[in-house]
Protein backbone atom coordinates (compact mmCIF):
# COMPACT_ATOMS: atom_id res chain seq x y z
CA UNK A 1 0.00 0.00 0.00
CA UNK A 2 1.47 3.35 -1.01
CA UNK A 3 2.08 5.26 1.96
CA UNK A 4 -0.26 8.51 3.12
CA UNK A 5 0.74 11.95 2.54
CA UNK A 6 0.97 12.42 6.59
CA UNK A 7 4.10 15.06 6.65
CA UNK A 8 2.76 18.21 7.14
CA UNK A 9 4.68 19.29 3.73
CA UNK A 10 4.08 15.97 2.16
CA UNK A 11 0.23 16.49 2.63
CA UNK A 12 0.51 19.25 0.22
CA UNK A 13 3.42 18.08 -2.06
CA UNK A 14 1.61 14.35 -2.10
CA UNK A 15 5.18 13.37 -1.99
CA UNK A 16 4.86 10.65 0.64
CA UNK A 17 3.73 7.79 -1.80
CA UNK A 18 6.77 8.56 -3.53
CA UNK A 19 8.71 8.41 -0.35
CA UNK A 20 8.46 4.82 -0.53
CA UNK A 21 11.17 4.56 -3.39
CA UNK A 22 14.66 3.64 -1.83
CA UNK A 23 17.65 3.68 -3.64
CA UNK A 24 18.92 0.16 -4.11
CA UNK A 25 22.03 -0.97 -1.95
CA UNK A 26 24.04 -3.49 -0.81
CA UNK A 27 22.08 -5.77 2.13
CA UNK A 28 23.27 -7.61 4.49
CA UNK A 29 24.40 -11.33 3.07
CA UNK A 30 21.28 -13.21 3.11
CA UNK A 31 20.69 -17.09 3.92
CA UNK A 32 20.18 -19.12 1.01
CA UNK A 33 16.90 -18.18 -0.87
CA UNK A 34 14.31 -21.07 -1.40
CA UNK A 35 15.26 -21.40 -5.54
CA UNK A 36 11.96 -19.74 -7.31
CA UNK A 37 11.29 -22.83 -8.66
CA UNK A 38 11.29 -24.72 -5.02
CA UNK A 39 6.98 -25.05 -5.54
CA UNK A 40 7.67 -27.12 -8.75
CA UNK A 41 9.05 -29.80 -6.17
CA UNK A 42 5.57 -30.52 -4.83
CA UNK A 43 6.15 -27.94 -2.00
CA UNK A 44 2.59 -26.72 -2.69
CA UNK A 45 -0.24 -28.79 -2.66
CA UNK A 46 -4.00 -27.55 -4.84
CA UNK A 47 -5.53 -26.92 -1.54
CA UNK A 48 -5.09 -23.29 0.32
CA UNK A 49 -2.99 -23.96 3.02
CA UNK A 50 -1.59 -22.51 5.64
CA UNK A 51 1.79 -24.26 5.11
CA UNK A 52 1.73 -23.35 0.98
CA UNK A 53 0.96 -19.60 2.23
CA UNK A 54 4.40 -20.03 4.49
CA UNK A 55 6.22 -21.14 1.52
CA UNK A 56 5.57 -19.08 -1.10
CA UNK A 57 5.90 -16.09 1.50
CA UNK A 58 9.91 -17.34 2.66
CA UNK A 59 10.44 -16.85 -1.33
CA UNK A 60 8.79 -13.74 -2.09
CA UNK A 61 9.96 -11.76 0.97
CA UNK A 62 13.12 -13.32 1.50
CA UNK A 63 16.09 -10.65 1.77
CA UNK A 64 17.07 -11.63 -2.10
CA UNK A 65 14.54 -10.17 -3.36
CA UNK A 66 16.32 -6.74 -2.28
CA UNK A 67 12.98 -5.62 -1.51
CA UNK A 68 11.12 -6.03 -4.55
CA UNK A 69 11.92 -2.43 -5.56
CA UNK A 70 9.85 -1.65 -9.01
CA UNK A 71 12.49 -1.55 -11.96
CA UNK A 72 14.65 -3.65 -9.67
CA UNK A 73 16.42 -6.43 -9.79
CA UNK A 74 14.66 -7.86 -7.23
CA UNK A 75 11.07 -7.30 -8.82
CA UNK A 76 12.33 -9.14 -11.90
CA UNK A 77 13.47 -12.28 -9.79
CA UNK A 78 10.12 -11.62 -7.85
CA UNK A 79 8.01 -11.01 -10.73
CA UNK A 80 10.19 -14.88 -12.76
CA UNK A 81 8.94 -16.58 -9.74
CA UNK A 82 5.44 -15.74 -10.06
CA UNK A 83 5.70 -16.31 -13.59
CA UNK A 84 7.21 -19.70 -13.28
CA UNK A 85 4.59 -20.76 -10.68
CA UNK A 86 1.50 -19.75 -13.47
CA UNK A 87 3.72 -21.69 -16.31
CA UNK A 88 3.72 -24.88 -13.65
CA UNK A 89 0.23 -24.16 -13.10
CA UNK A 90 -1.25 -23.93 -16.95
CA UNK A 91 -2.84 -20.57 -16.55
CA UNK A 92 -2.76 -18.74 -20.20
CA UNK A 93 -0.25 -16.28 -20.11
CA UNK A 94 -2.17 -13.01 -20.66
CA UNK A 95 0.63 -10.48 -20.76
CA UNK A 96 2.32 -9.00 -23.87
CA UNK A 97 3.12 -11.20 -27.01
CA UNK A 98 2.06 -14.56 -25.47
CA UNK A 99 3.97 -14.65 -22.78
CA UNK A 100 2.76 -13.44 -18.76
CA UNK A 101 4.66 -9.89 -18.69
CA UNK A 102 3.46 -6.54 -19.53
CA UNK A 103 6.58 -4.03 -19.28
CA UNK A 104 5.32 -0.52 -17.67
CA UNK A 105 7.29 2.12 -18.77
CA UNK A 106 9.29 3.90 -15.65
CA UNK A 107 12.03 6.17 -15.99
CA UNK A 108 14.21 7.43 -12.86
CA UNK A 109 14.62 10.96 -12.73
CA UNK A 110 16.94 12.96 -10.53
CA UNK A 111 18.94 16.36 -10.64
CA UNK A 112 21.27 16.79 -13.36
CA UNK A 113 24.66 15.71 -12.87
CA UNK A 114 26.33 18.50 -14.22
CA UNK A 115 24.49 21.17 -12.02
CA UNK A 116 25.25 23.73 -9.63
CA UNK A 117 23.59 26.86 -7.67
CA UNK A 118 26.55 29.22 -6.51
CA UNK A 119 25.48 32.58 -3.96
CA UNK A 120 28.31 35.14 -3.69
CA UNK A 121 30.99 33.31 -5.21
CA UNK A 122 30.11 30.29 -3.05
CA UNK A 123 29.05 26.86 -4.60
CA UNK A 124 26.67 24.96 -2.74
CA UNK A 125 26.16 21.33 -2.87
CA UNK A 126 23.74 19.30 -3.64
CA UNK A 127 21.96 17.25 -0.66
CA UNK A 128 23.97 18.74 2.32
CA UNK A 129 22.59 22.04 1.42
CA UNK A 130 20.21 22.22 -0.99
CA UNK A 131 17.90 19.72 -2.76
CA UNK A 132 15.08 20.51 -5.41
CA UNK A 133 11.95 19.12 -6.62
CA UNK A 134 11.96 20.29 -10.58
CA UNK A 135 8.38 19.50 -11.28
CA UNK A 136 8.34 15.90 -10.24
CA UNK A 137 5.39 16.30 -8.06
CA UNK A 138 1.59 17.37 -8.72
CA UNK A 139 1.61 20.92 -8.14
CA UNK A 140 2.84 23.70 -11.12
CA UNK A 141 6.42 24.10 -10.74
CA UNK A 142 9.61 24.12 -13.45
CA UNK A 143 11.52 21.60 -13.79
CA UNK A 144 14.89 23.00 -14.87
CA UNK A 145 16.40 26.81 -14.50
CA UNK A 146 19.43 28.53 -15.73
CA UNK A 147 20.57 31.77 -14.80
CA UNK A 148 23.37 34.11 -14.37
CA UNK A 149 23.44 37.13 -11.57
CA UNK A 150 19.96 36.53 -10.37
CA UNK A 151 19.12 39.14 -6.96
CA UNK A 152 18.07 36.74 -3.97
CA UNK A 153 15.25 38.48 -2.30
CA UNK A 154 13.95 37.60 1.23
CA UNK A 155 9.93 36.87 0.70
CA UNK A 156 8.79 36.07 4.15
CA UNK A 157 8.16 32.64 6.13
CA UNK A 158 5.98 30.26 5.93
CA UNK A 159 2.56 31.47 7.92
CA UNK A 160 2.92 35.21 7.87
CA UNK A 161 0.54 35.79 4.92
CA UNK A 162 0.48 39.71 6.34
CA UNK A 163 4.53 40.53 5.53
CA UNK A 164 5.37 38.41 2.74
CA UNK A 165 6.72 40.34 -0.34
CA UNK A 166 4.01 41.39 -3.33
CA UNK A 167 4.50 38.98 -6.60
CA UNK A 168 6.01 42.21 -8.59
CA UNK A 169 8.80 41.94 -6.31
CA UNK A 170 9.66 38.52 -6.43
CA UNK A 171 9.40 38.43 -10.32
CA UNK A 172 13.08 37.76 -12.07
CA UNK A 173 14.36 37.18 -8.65
CA UNK A 174 15.08 34.29 -6.33
CA UNK A 175 12.62 34.24 -3.75
CA UNK A 176 13.86 32.92 -0.16
CA UNK A 177 11.20 32.02 2.53
CA UNK A 178 11.71 31.26 5.70
CA UNK A 179 10.62 28.39 7.58
CA UNK A 180 7.52 28.58 9.90
CA UNK A 181 7.81 29.25 13.87
CA UNK A 182 6.49 26.25 15.58
CA UNK A 183 4.48 26.76 18.96
CA UNK A 184 7.96 27.24 21.16
CA UNK A 185 8.84 30.17 18.75
CA UNK A 186 11.42 28.07 16.81
CA UNK A 187 11.64 27.42 13.41
CA UNK A 188 9.31 24.50 12.52
CA UNK A 189 9.15 22.34 9.52
CA UNK A 190 6.85 23.68 6.72
CA UNK A 191 5.65 24.60 3.35
CA UNK A 192 3.20 26.61 1.57
CA UNK A 193 2.42 26.25 -1.90
CA UNK A 194 0.49 29.09 -2.49
CA UNK A 195 3.63 30.72 -2.34
CA UNK A 196 4.65 29.29 -5.67
CA UNK A 197 1.55 30.31 -7.14
CA UNK A 198 2.17 33.71 -6.06
CA UNK A 199 5.42 33.94 -6.48
CA UNK A 200 5.07 31.93 -10.16
CA UNK A 201 7.14 34.93 -12.20
CA UNK A 202 10.26 33.83 -9.65
CA UNK A 203 13.18 32.34 -11.26
CA UNK A 204 12.84 29.99 -8.39
CA UNK A 205 11.47 29.72 -4.77
CA UNK A 206 14.06 28.77 -2.18
CA UNK A 207 11.93 27.22 1.09
CA UNK A 208 14.97 27.23 4.37
CA UNK A 209 13.39 24.21 5.46
CA UNK A 210 15.97 21.32 4.29
CA UNK A 211 17.80 20.75 7.07
CA UNK A 212 14.45 20.53 9.76
CA UNK A 213 12.53 18.58 7.09
CA UNK A 214 11.21 14.95 7.92
CA UNK A 215 14.10 12.38 7.11
CA UNK A 216 11.61 10.32 4.56
CA UNK A 217 11.28 13.43 3.03
CA UNK A 218 14.79 14.77 2.76
CA UNK A 219 15.60 10.92 1.17
CA UNK A 220 13.16 11.70 -1.43
CA UNK A 221 14.21 15.04 -2.48
CA UNK A 222 18.02 13.96 -2.18
CA UNK A 223 17.33 10.31 -4.36
CA UNK A 224 16.63 9.75 -8.00
CA UNK A 225 12.71 8.82 -8.33
CA UNK A 226 11.22 7.12 -10.53
CA UNK A 227 8.00 7.67 -12.01
CA UNK A 228 5.65 6.52 -15.56
CA UNK A 229 7.18 7.72 -18.80
CA UNK A 230 5.72 10.18 -20.24
CA UNK A 231 3.66 9.23 -23.39
CA UNK A 232 5.63 9.99 -26.76
CA UNK A 233 2.80 12.04 -28.48
CA UNK A 234 2.25 14.33 -25.51
CA UNK A 235 3.72 18.16 -26.30
CA UNK A 236 6.02 20.01 -24.40
CA UNK A 237 4.64 20.78 -20.64
CA UNK A 238 4.49 24.41 -20.77
CA UNK A 239 6.69 26.92 -18.59
CA UNK A 240 4.51 26.77 -15.26
CA UNK A 241 6.21 27.81 -12.32
CA UNK A 242 9.46 28.53 -10.42
CA UNK A 243 11.37 25.79 -9.75
CA UNK A 244 10.96 24.90 -6.50
CA UNK A 245 14.26 24.46 -4.01
CA UNK A 246 14.57 23.50 0.02
CA UNK A 247 17.76 24.78 1.21
CA UNK A 248 19.25 24.57 4.81
CA UNK A 249 18.97 27.51 7.18
CA UNK A 250 22.73 27.61 6.37
CA UNK A 251 22.59 27.82 2.88
CA UNK A 252 19.52 30.03 2.64
CA UNK A 253 21.58 33.04 4.71
CA UNK A 254 24.24 32.09 2.37
CA UNK A 255 21.86 33.08 -0.42
CA UNK A 256 20.88 36.24 1.49
CA UNK A 257 24.26 37.31 2.78
CA UNK A 258 22.57 37.90 6.15
CA UNK A 259 20.70 34.94 8.56
CA UNK A 260 17.20 34.17 7.44
CA UNK A 261 16.57 34.45 11.01
CA UNK A 262 15.75 38.27 11.46
CA UNK A 263 16.06 39.25 8.08
CA UNK A 264 13.38 41.53 6.53
CA UNK A 265 10.65 40.59 3.81
CA UNK A 266 12.23 42.58 0.52
CA UNK A 267 15.25 42.32 1.93
CA UNK A 268 17.73 41.75 -1.02
CA UNK A 269 20.55 39.09 -0.85
CA UNK A 270 23.43 38.12 -3.08
CA UNK A 271 23.74 37.60 -7.12
CA UNK A 272 22.88 33.65 -7.52
CA UNK A 273 24.11 31.99 -10.55
CA UNK A 274 22.37 28.31 -11.24
CA UNK A 275 22.21 25.15 -13.65
CA UNK A 276 19.22 23.12 -12.25
CA UNK A 277 17.48 20.47 -13.74
CA UNK A 278 15.80 17.11 -14.11
CA UNK A 279 17.21 14.07 -16.13
CA UNK A 280 15.55 11.07 -16.79
CA UNK A 281 16.68 7.66 -18.12
CA UNK A 282 15.21 4.19 -18.17
CA UNK A 283 14.52 2.47 -14.76
CA UNK A 284 17.81 -0.13 -14.59
CA UNK A 285 15.44 -3.41 -14.87
CA UNK A 286 11.75 -4.03 -16.30
CA UNK A 287 9.06 -3.30 -14.52
CA UNK A 288 6.54 -5.54 -14.87
CA UNK A 289 3.01 -6.68 -14.47
CA UNK A 290 2.30 -10.56 -14.53
CA UNK A 291 -1.23 -11.27 -15.88
CA UNK A 292 -2.62 -14.63 -16.43
CA UNK A 293 -6.20 -16.07 -17.43
CA UNK A 294 -7.77 -18.94 -16.25
CA UNK A 295 -10.60 -19.66 -18.76
CA UNK A 296 -14.32 -20.10 -18.10
CA UNK A 297 -16.10 -22.81 -18.99
CA UNK A 298 -19.25 -21.45 -20.16
CA UNK A 299 -19.45 -20.33 -24.04
CA UNK A 300 -21.20 -17.80 -22.87
CA UNK A 301 -19.42 -16.26 -20.52
CA UNK A 302 -15.90 -16.85 -20.67
CA UNK A 303 -15.51 -13.89 -22.42
CA UNK A 304 -15.84 -11.63 -19.36
CA UNK A 305 -13.58 -11.87 -16.52
CA UNK A 306 -13.40 -11.33 -13.05
CA UNK A 307 -10.25 -9.66 -11.77
CA UNK A 308 -7.91 -10.70 -9.02
CA UNK A 309 -5.47 -8.43 -7.90
CA UNK A 310 -2.26 -8.13 -5.56
CA UNK A 311 0.86 -5.86 -6.36
CA UNK A 312 4.60 -7.61 -6.61
CA UNK A 313 6.69 -4.83 -5.85
CA UNK A 314 7.78 -3.12 -2.03
CA UNK A 315 10.21 -0.31 -1.29
CA UNK A 316 13.50 -2.05 -2.00
CA UNK A 317 16.51 -1.45 0.44
CA UNK A 318 17.82 0.99 2.93
CA UNK A 319 20.71 3.39 2.37
CA UNK A 320 22.25 1.95 5.38
CA UNK A 321 21.25 -0.74 7.78
CA UNK A 322 19.96 -0.46 11.14
CA UNK A 323 19.30 -3.14 14.11
CA UNK A 324 16.65 -4.83 13.31
CA UNK A 325 15.13 -5.28 17.21
CA UNK A 326 16.51 -1.98 18.38
CA UNK A 327 14.08 -0.47 15.19
CA UNK A 328 11.13 -2.76 16.17
CA UNK A 329 11.37 -1.64 19.37
CA UNK A 330 11.35 1.84 18.95
CA UNK A 331 8.37 1.49 16.65
CA UNK A 332 6.67 -0.54 19.12
CA UNK A 333 6.16 2.18 21.69
CA UNK A 334 6.31 5.03 18.89
CA UNK A 335 5.33 3.93 15.42
CA UNK A 336 2.43 1.72 16.65
CA UNK A 337 1.16 2.01 12.78
CA UNK A 338 4.06 2.29 10.96
CA UNK A 339 5.20 4.76 8.55
CA UNK A 340 1.19 6.31 9.76
CA UNK A 341 2.49 7.44 12.29
CA UNK A 342 5.31 10.10 12.23
CA UNK A 343 7.05 9.63 15.73
CA UNK A 344 8.63 12.52 17.79
CA UNK A 345 11.34 12.33 20.81
CA UNK A 346 10.17 9.94 23.05
CA UNK A 347 9.79 11.07 26.61
CA UNK A 348 11.67 9.14 29.56
CA UNK A 349 8.44 6.95 29.62
CA UNK A 350 8.50 5.79 26.31
CA UNK A 351 12.50 5.41 26.30
CA UNK A 352 12.22 2.95 29.28
CA UNK A 353 9.91 1.13 27.48
CA UNK A 354 11.40 0.69 24.32
CA UNK A 355 15.20 0.15 26.34
CA UNK A 356 12.88 -3.04 27.87
CA UNK A 357 11.59 -4.26 24.48
CA UNK A 358 14.91 -3.97 23.04
CA UNK A 359 16.88 -5.93 26.12
CA UNK A 360 13.92 -8.40 25.97
CA UNK A 361 14.44 -9.18 22.67
CA UNK A 362 18.45 -9.07 23.17
CA UNK A 363 18.42 -11.87 25.41
CA UNK A 364 16.81 -13.98 22.74
CA UNK A 365 19.35 -13.16 20.35
CA UNK A 366 22.17 -11.12 18.63
CA UNK A 367 22.25 -7.90 17.26
CA UNK A 368 20.83 -8.50 13.14
CA UNK A 369 21.58 -5.74 10.83
CA UNK A 370 19.16 -5.41 8.27
CA UNK A 371 18.73 -3.48 5.01
CA UNK A 372 15.88 -5.11 3.11
CA UNK A 373 12.54 -3.97 3.67
CA UNK A 374 10.79 -7.21 2.47
CA UNK A 375 6.99 -6.50 2.63
CA UNK A 376 6.06 -9.39 3.94
CA UNK A 377 2.60 -7.88 4.45
CA UNK A 378 3.10 -5.17 1.82
CA UNK A 379 2.08 -6.64 -0.43
CA UNK A 380 3.59 -10.23 -0.33
CA UNK A 381 0.92 -11.17 1.97
CA UNK A 382 -1.54 -10.39 -1.06
CA UNK A 383 1.18 -11.75 -4.22
CA UNK A 384 1.15 -15.24 -2.14
CA UNK A 385 -2.48 -15.62 -1.60
CA UNK A 386 -3.22 -14.78 -5.32
CA UNK A 387 -0.56 -17.67 -6.09
CA UNK A 388 -2.90 -19.97 -3.86
CA UNK A 389 -6.05 -18.83 -5.29
CA UNK A 390 -4.75 -20.15 -8.77
CA UNK A 391 -3.13 -22.85 -7.92
CA UNK A 392 -6.95 -24.04 -6.16
CA UNK A 393 -8.88 -22.70 -8.97
CA UNK A 394 -6.60 -24.54 -11.64
CA UNK A 395 -7.48 -28.02 -9.96
CA UNK A 396 -11.00 -27.63 -9.53
CA UNK A 397 -13.83 -27.33 -12.65
CA UNK A 398 -13.82 -23.95 -14.13
CA UNK A 399 -15.94 -21.42 -12.64
CA UNK A 400 -18.17 -20.05 -15.79
CA UNK A 401 -16.47 -16.45 -16.53
CA UNK A 402 -12.62 -16.65 -16.48
CA UNK A 403 -10.77 -15.37 -14.07
CA UNK A 404 -8.32 -12.74 -14.70
CA UNK A 405 -4.87 -12.74 -12.37
CA UNK A 406 -2.89 -9.18 -12.09
CA UNK A 407 0.16 -8.66 -9.73
CA UNK A 408 0.68 -4.54 -10.60
CA UNK A 409 4.10 -3.45 -10.15
CA UNK A 410 4.60 0.32 -9.09
CA UNK A 411 2.21 0.66 -6.64
CA UNK A 412 4.23 1.87 -4.09
CA UNK A 413 5.56 4.67 -6.44
CA UNK A 414 1.84 5.97 -7.38
CA UNK A 415 -0.17 2.89 -8.56
CA UNK A 416 1.31 2.38 -11.67
CA UNK A 417 0.98 -0.84 -12.71
CA UNK A 418 -2.67 -0.77 -11.99
CA UNK A 419 -2.93 2.84 -13.71
CA UNK A 420 -1.11 1.25 -16.92
CA UNK A 421 -3.14 -2.26 -17.23
CA UNK A 422 -6.24 -0.67 -16.99
CA UNK A 423 -5.55 2.21 -19.67
CA UNK A 424 -3.50 -0.65 -21.88
CA UNK A 425 -6.25 -3.75 -20.91
CA UNK A 426 -4.70 -7.03 -22.54
CA UNK A 427 -8.12 -8.14 -21.97
CA UNK A 428 -11.43 -5.89 -23.39
CA UNK A 429 -11.69 -3.16 -20.13
CA UNK A 430 -15.46 -3.29 -20.20
CA UNK A 431 -15.65 -7.53 -20.07
CA UNK A 432 -13.54 -7.07 -16.13
CA UNK A 433 -17.06 -7.21 -13.95
CA UNK A 434 -15.35 -6.84 -11.34
CA UNK A 435 -11.79 -6.41 -9.60
CA UNK A 436 -11.18 -7.79 -5.87
CA UNK A 437 -7.49 -6.72 -4.81
CA UNK A 438 -5.66 -8.11 -1.89
CA UNK A 439 -3.16 -5.46 0.00
CA UNK A 440 -1.68 -6.27 3.15
CA UNK A 441 -3.98 -8.89 4.16
CA UNK A 442 -1.53 -10.80 6.66
CA UNK A 443 -1.79 -9.22 9.95
CA UNK A 444 -5.17 -7.41 12.05
CA UNK A 445 -4.15 -8.30 15.22
CA UNK A 446 -5.21 -6.90 18.19
CA UNK A 447 -1.34 -5.78 18.55
CA UNK A 448 -2.02 -4.64 15.40
CA UNK A 449 -4.55 -2.43 14.74
CA UNK A 450 -7.38 -1.47 17.60
CA UNK A 451 -10.03 -3.74 17.56
CA UNK A 452 -8.00 -6.41 15.78
CA UNK A 453 -8.33 -10.14 16.25
CA UNK A 454 -8.81 -13.44 14.64
CA UNK A 455 -11.82 -12.12 12.82
CA UNK A 456 -10.93 -9.08 12.39
CA UNK A 457 -10.73 -7.34 8.11
CA UNK A 458 -11.47 -4.35 6.25
CA UNK A 459 -13.34 -3.97 3.36
CA UNK A 460 -12.66 -0.89 0.92
CA UNK A 461 -14.91 0.14 -1.91
CA UNK A 462 -17.13 -2.82 -1.66
CA UNK A 463 -20.43 -0.78 -1.88
CA UNK A 464 -19.14 2.01 -3.89
CA UNK A 465 -20.11 1.25 -7.35
CA UNK A 466 -22.08 -2.06 -7.13
CA UNK A 467 -24.35 -2.59 -4.07
CA UNK A 468 -24.39 -6.13 -5.04
CA UNK A 469 -20.69 -6.66 -4.96
CA UNK A 470 -20.80 -5.55 -1.62
CA UNK A 471 -23.73 -7.71 -0.65
CA UNK A 472 -22.23 -10.51 -1.69
CA UNK A 473 -18.87 -10.39 -0.04
CA UNK A 474 -21.12 -10.33 3.43
CA UNK A 475 -22.94 -12.97 1.80
CA UNK A 476 -19.83 -15.46 1.04
CA UNK A 477 -18.14 -14.86 4.58
CA UNK A 478 -21.65 -16.12 6.13
CA UNK A 479 -22.48 -18.65 3.94
CA UNK A 480 -18.84 -20.13 3.99
CA UNK A 481 -18.53 -19.67 7.20
CA UNK A 482 -15.16 -17.61 6.60
CA UNK A 483 -16.17 -15.75 10.47
CA UNK A 484 -14.85 -12.47 9.31
CA UNK A 485 -16.49 -8.96 10.82
CA UNK A 486 -15.78 -6.51 8.57
CA UNK A 487 -14.25 -3.46 9.45
CA UNK A 488 -16.18 -0.58 7.13
CA UNK A 489 -14.90 2.64 8.82
CA UNK A 490 -11.66 3.35 6.56
CA UNK A 491 -14.17 3.42 4.02
CA UNK A 492 -16.01 6.70 5.15
CA UNK A 493 -15.71 9.50 2.59
CA UNK A 494 -13.42 11.51 3.15
CA UNK A 495 -11.87 9.85 5.79
CA UNK A 496 -8.07 10.84 6.36
CA UNK A 497 -6.07 7.85 5.81
CA UNK A 498 -7.31 7.73 2.30
CA UNK A 499 -7.20 3.99 1.99
CA UNK A 500 -9.83 3.91 -0.83
CA UNK A 501 -6.67 6.09 -3.02
CA UNK A 502 -4.26 4.29 -1.92
CA UNK A 503 -4.07 1.08 -3.59
CA UNK A 504 -4.73 -0.52 -6.81
CA UNK A 505 -8.12 -1.32 -6.74
CA UNK A 506 -8.76 2.69 -7.93
CA UNK A 507 -7.43 2.26 -10.99
CA UNK A 508 -10.38 -0.18 -11.82
CA UNK A 509 -13.41 1.84 -10.31
CA UNK A 510 -12.38 4.77 -11.88
CA UNK A 511 -13.41 3.25 -15.26
CA UNK A 512 -16.46 2.01 -13.44
CA UNK A 513 -15.59 -1.80 -12.27
CA UNK A 514 -16.82 -2.89 -9.25
CA UNK A 515 -14.29 -3.10 -6.64
CA UNK A 516 -13.55 -5.06 -3.28
CA UNK A 517 -10.27 -3.99 -1.30
CA UNK A 518 -9.26 -6.77 1.17
CA UNK A 519 -6.92 -5.28 3.54
CA UNK A 520 -6.36 -6.26 7.72
CA UNK A 521 -5.13 -2.56 8.07
CA UNK A 522 -1.91 -0.88 8.94
CA UNK A 523 0.56 -2.49 11.73
CA UNK A 524 3.91 -1.39 13.39
CA UNK A 525 5.54 -2.65 10.56
CA UNK A 526 4.12 -0.70 7.53
CA UNK A 527 6.94 0.35 5.46
CA UNK A 528 9.44 -0.47 8.17
CA UNK A 529 12.45 -2.83 7.54
CA UNK A 530 10.67 -5.00 10.45
CA UNK A 531 8.07 -6.43 7.87
CA UNK A 532 9.00 -9.66 7.77
CA UNK A 533 7.90 -13.19 7.32
CA UNK A 534 8.15 -14.23 11.26
CA UNK A 535 5.24 -11.58 12.06
CA UNK A 536 2.43 -12.73 9.54
CA UNK A 537 -0.55 -14.29 11.11
CA UNK A 538 -0.87 -17.35 9.02
CA UNK A 539 -4.27 -18.33 9.97
CA UNK A 540 -5.60 -14.93 9.10
CA UNK A 541 -3.82 -14.95 6.00
CA UNK A 542 -5.38 -18.46 5.29
CA UNK A 543 -8.88 -17.07 5.48
CA UNK A 544 -8.25 -14.28 4.05
CA UNK A 545 -7.50 -15.96 1.12
CA UNK A 546 -10.42 -18.93 1.30
CA UNK A 547 -12.33 -15.88 1.44
CA UNK A 548 -11.51 -14.02 -1.75
CA UNK A 549 -11.18 -18.06 -3.42
CA UNK A 550 -15.22 -18.09 -2.73
CA UNK A 551 -16.29 -14.46 -3.42
CA UNK A 552 -14.56 -14.60 -7.19
CA UNK A 553 -16.19 -18.31 -7.26
CA UNK A 554 -19.36 -16.54 -6.79
CA UNK A 555 -19.31 -13.66 -8.92
CA UNK A 556 -17.39 -15.45 -11.61
CA UNK A 557 -21.10 -18.14 -11.75
CA UNK A 558 -23.10 -15.30 -11.45
CA UNK A 559 -25.64 -15.26 -14.24
CA UNK A 560 -25.16 -11.75 -14.83
CA UNK A 561 -23.01 -9.20 -13.86
CA UNK A 562 -22.94 -7.09 -10.74
CA UNK A 563 -25.10 -3.95 -10.91
CA UNK A 564 -23.46 -0.98 -11.22
CA UNK A 565 -25.34 1.59 -9.33
CA UNK A 566 -22.71 4.26 -7.63
CA UNK A 567 -20.83 7.26 -9.76
CA UNK A 568 -18.20 6.47 -11.66
CA UNK A 569 -15.60 8.59 -11.47
CA UNK A 570 -13.95 8.69 -14.78
CA UNK A 571 -10.61 7.62 -16.22
CA UNK A 572 -9.07 11.20 -15.43
CA UNK A 573 -10.72 12.23 -12.52
CA UNK A 574 -8.95 12.84 -9.73
CA UNK A 575 -9.39 10.07 -6.61
CA UNK A 576 -11.63 11.10 -3.61
CA UNK A 577 -11.47 9.10 -0.21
Amino acid sequence: MTIRPGLPAVAVLALAAACGGRAPAPAPAPAPAPAPGAARAGVTAPAITEGDLRVRLGIVAHDSMLGREAGGAGNVKATDYVAAELARLGLEPAGENGTYFQTVPLVRKGPRPDGWLRAGGRELRLGPDYAYLGGLGPIPIADHAEFTGVQAVYGGRVGDTVSVIPPEQAAGKLVVVGAPRGRDGRPAFGFDPRLLQRYRDAKAVAFAVLDIAPPELRAYLTRPQTTLAKAEEAPPAPKLGPLLIFATAEAASTILGRPVEGALPGSTGQAVDARLGITEGPVPFPARNVVAVLRGSDPARRATYVALGAHNDHVGTAAEPVDHDSLRAFNRVMRPQGAEDQPGEPTAEQSARIRALRDSLRRARPPRPDSVYNGADDDGSGTVALLEVAEAMAAAPRPRRSVLFVWHTGEEIGLYGALWYTDHPTVPRDSIVAALNSDMIGRGRAEDTPGGGPGYAQLIGSRRLSTQLGDLVETVNREGGHGFTFDYQFDAPGHPQQFYCRSDHYAYARYGIPVTFFTTGSHTDYHQLTDEPEYIDYAKLHGVTRLIHDLALRVANLDARPVVDGPVAGPEAECKQ
